[in-house]
């Protein structure tokens, strides 16, 4: 996927375009297919359907536009399937599944795979700042609040920061739940135990169609739970944790505009070619990932937004426009987070730090002054520097990222075993 107006957006790959949203979809059939097989509700040769050899390059478009009849692809790609598979296969496609199903089941898979794919950027912005920190904890430079000079702090301190968020956004990460969806038309499975009950000797039709359902999230590599019809919680917690990630950017970022300021000049983005060039200025260096950074920081709240008004609007068994608020603005989020954390992995492990321009701003105002009230106070001279416990704040936020970092290369590590079947 490409996009003109949100610069960057290559970066996020296939994360959720429109093709792996329709694998993911003929993955959740071909799931659920093959476990009705399975439990002897449909016939053994569904069982190793080839639904995703179905489908062509020109699919993915046409169902797009087909979608407007009904109001959602699964409806088309049911009936595309069935059209297209072998005779005893076509008529058990889509059987006790109904459309928000398949859609919010191939939606999980995505998320899943955009937070595999974050835990990949975060564990590397987290190797890049512990870098920076080590190096530069002892780096003079002014701490500024309120935008004026404050008091004395280092480098290293204010990396430290940027640190503690982004262990914090890989906490929030490692939180999402990304669940299966197989619930029937109301969310009551009603349509896979009357399957199990008409088409087996199953003295308990609940219970396997409750089987039905473990069997193909496991397939798909999805955490079970019961349906989420209207309880948008796997959305809204995955929506959260997207903000969190492009939060503790956007506070890096923000930081790096300021201090990359020329007036300023105490930090420097990477160089690249051509990068932050003016049109009309050859002078400028402008510090594009930053403001690129940025931009998702501020417009990512308010997709979130849409997401929790659409949760809290979720009426009856399925929402008349809440539900479909969803997709797109989920896919939208997702790889704009995407796409911030690579900017931001390459802005840290870039970064240029001007340690003696630090050092002449820090020497350029008496930033002293609330030491020397201390010290008055207490009646003794004040102590040789003012830098507090800056030292212990350093280690205990490297020590909760070197924690953290070997969950995230596991979690890489792994990726595999999520691939889509």
């Amino acid at each position: 996927m490409t996009n003109l107006l949100w610069p960057g957006d290559h970066r996020a790959g296939e994360q959720m375009s429109d093709r792996a949203l329709l694998r993911s979809m003929v993955a959740v059939e071909s799931a659920w297919l093959a476990a009705l097989a399975s439990a002897g509700v449909a016939p053994p040769e569904c069982a190793d359907a080839d639904l995703a050899g179905l489908l062509t390059d020109a699919d993915a478009e046409s169902l797009a536009v087909g979608a407007e009849d009904g109001g959602n692809p699964v409806i088309g790609l049911a009936a595309l399937l069935r059209r297209r598979a072998a005779p005893a296969v076509a008529p058990w496609i889509h059987r006790g599944l109904t459309s928000q199903d398949v859609l919010d089941t191939a939606l999980m898979l995505g998320v899943r795979g955009v937070v595999d794919h974050l835990n990949r950027l975060v564990a590397e912005q987290l190797l890049a700042l512990t870098g920076l920190v080590a190096v530069h904890r002892g780096t003079p430079m002014v701490a500024r609040t309120l935008t004026q000079h404050a008091a004395p702090t280092t480098f290293g301190a204010k990396a430290a920061g940027w640190l503690d968020g982004v262990v914090d956004a890989a906490e929030r990460l490692a939180a999402v739940a990304t669940p299966a969806q197989f619930g029937g038309a109301v969310g009551t499975r009603a349509a896979a135990t009357e399957l199990v009950a008409l088409r087996t000797e199953a003295p308990d039709a609940a219970d396997v169609s409750e089987r039905l359902a473990r069997g193909a999230a496991a397939t798909l590599g999805l955490a079970v739970r019961p349906p989420w019809h209207t309880t948008r919680t796997p959305v809204t917690a995955a929506a959260d944790a997207l903000v969190c990630c492009t939060d503790s950017w956007g506070r890096i970022a923000s930081d790096v505009v300021t201090l990359a300021r020329p007036e300023i000049g105490e930090l420097g983005e990477p160089a690249g070619e051509n990068r932050g060039g003016s049109s009309s200025m050859p002078h400028k260096r402008n510090p594009v990932l930053s403001i690129l950074i940025r931009r998702a920081a501020l417009s990512a709240p308010q997709l979130a937004a849409t997401l929790h008004t659409a949760a809290a609007l979720a009426h009856d068994e399925r929402p008349d426009g809440a539900w479909h608020a969803e997709w797109d603005t989920l896919r939208i989020l997702a790889r704009r987070t995407v796409v911030a954390g690579s900017q931001c992995g390459e802005l840290l492990s870039g970064l240029t730090v001007h340690a003696s321009r630090m050092a002449e701003n820090l020497a350029a105002t008496d930033v002293l002054g609330e030491q020397r009230a201390i010290a008055e106070l207490a009646g003794r001279p004040p102590s040789p520097d003012y830098l507090g416990a800056v030292d212990r704040l350093i280690d205990h936020s490297l020590d909760r990222a070197r924690l953290t970092l070997p969950r995230l290369v596991a979690t890489a590590d792994g990726d595999q075993s999520h691939s889509v079947r």
